[in-house]
């Protein structure tokens, strides 16, 4: 029989807009577009550096509830306000993704606010990052 977990981190805009921070169907695990919010002291830090860094622990926290991690991680989506942003967005990408190597996407749309520089929505497989990875160069 399928499983289905639907995980809440307590965010109003969950509530408003009726949706869950992840949901994980079986192994399949979809975490939703996620900002830099920090949940403790509900404040975004302006450093696009600081607030990239607070995407990846809100949806790294999001992944534990789900018993995953970043390292399941197949594919990640990107949005960065502002094209500026880009390199420090990639320089944490490549720290926080290396060995990991998921399809990404990046893009430059509009976000839901202006505070809002950075946000990533994440889908993992539960056990890929202790899969037999076999890696190609195609050219």
């Amino acid at each position: 029989m399928t499983q289905i977990l639907k995980v809440k981190s307590g965010s109003p805009f969950e509530e408003k807009a009726s949706y869950s921070r992840l949901v994980a169907v079986d192994n399949w695990v979809y975490v939703s577009n996620t900002a830099g919010r920090n949940p403790q002291s509900r404040l975004i830090p302006e450093d696009i550096r600081e607030q990239t860094l607070q995407v990846f622990a809100n949806i790294e926290r999001a992944l534990a509830a789900a018993d995953a991690s970043l390292a399941d991680v197949v594919m990640s989506r990107v949005f960065i306000q502002n094209p500026e942003d880009s390199a420090v967005v990639l320089a944490v990408l490549g720290e926080k993704y290396r060995g990991i190597n998921p399809a990404t996407t990046i893009t430059s749309p509009p976000l839901g606010a202006a505070e809002y520089k950075v946000e990533i929505e994440v889908t993992a497989y539960r056990g890929a990052g202790s899969a037999a990875v076999q890696e190609k160069v195609v050219g």
